[in-house]
């Protein structure tokens, strides 16, 4: 799935839509990639002349590449996934621009609206961050 049909689903758009593709997997699980371009506003001021992608922005690609598992329910009118949590979030490696980022997520719990994933971002098979994450299917006024 591409950025195009990834906006059928999700409710993100640039500058704040951060993956390029997704997949589903057989097992359930999604994985998707961003390549890093560097001119991303997030690298702007982070850092001059040693630009890597934040953690906060590491997370938030985390969640976006999840959205394949849930494209029947995001697909409803108005419906937009909200952050309710992080657990267990490591940095265990530098993204920088020209880095192809690997995004792999799988479902722990589901209670509707409330899901609970684990994911992992990895560079050239290298993993660069992982962490545990829940959020809630809702509508754009904040009921079911």
């Amino acid at each position: 799935m591409d950025r195009e049909e990834i906006k059928t689903i999700l409710p993100h758009r640039e500058p704040m839509l951060l993956v390029d593709e997704v997949y589903l997997n057989d097992d359930g699980s999604s994985t998707g990639y961003y390549d890093v371009r560097g001119d991303e506003f997030f690298l702007q001021g982070h850092f001059p002349g040693n630009p890597i992608v934040p953690g906060v922005i590491q997370c938030e690609m985390m969640a976006q590449s999840a959205c394949i598992m849930f494209a029947d329910k995001m697909k409803q009118e108005k419906c937009i996934p909200v952050y309710t949590g992080l657990d267990k979030v490591k940095f265990r490696g530098m993204i920088k621009p020209g880095d192809r980022i690997k995004i792999d997520t799988k479902l722990l719990r589901a209670m509707h609206p409330m899901y609970v994933l684990h994911g992992e971002l990895s560079v050239e098979g290298k993993r660069c961050m992982s962490g545990d994450f829940s959020f809630v299917i809702t509508t754009e006024n904040g009921g079911e």
